[in-house]
């Protein structure tokens, strides 16, 4: 849903770092930040290979991100940011699958 007075195709090309929860979920990895929070507290998220346990862990273009989910593993690198979820097309331009 739109913001007032912003687009929500606009994404943020000046930021340097975001919080991985909202990453995870501006990218659609998961459907709520909540449960990208949830995710990584259990510690199914690696970011560099090192496994981390904050949802305010910053995440840089570059990084590269392990997620264990639904029983899936889905490795990814960040691309870029966005302030608010994005649809599918835009999210894969912020992300690359590896």
């Amino acid at each position: 849903m739109p913001r007032r007075g912003k687009s929500p195709q606009a994404c943020a090309t000046d930021v340097v770092s975001q919080r991985l929860d909202k990453w995870l979920w501006c990218v659609r990895i998961s459907k709520t930040r909540g449960e990208a929070a949830r995710l990584i507290e259990a510690g199914h998220v690696r970011v560099n290979r090192l496994k981390v346990k904050k949802p305010a862990h910053q995440v840089r273009i570059g990084d590269v991100l392990t997620v264990a989910r639904l029983g899936q593993v889905r490795v990814c690198r960040v691309l870029g940011f966005s302030e608010w979820r994005v649809g599918a097309a835009q999210a894969a331009r912020l992300r690359e699958d590896l």
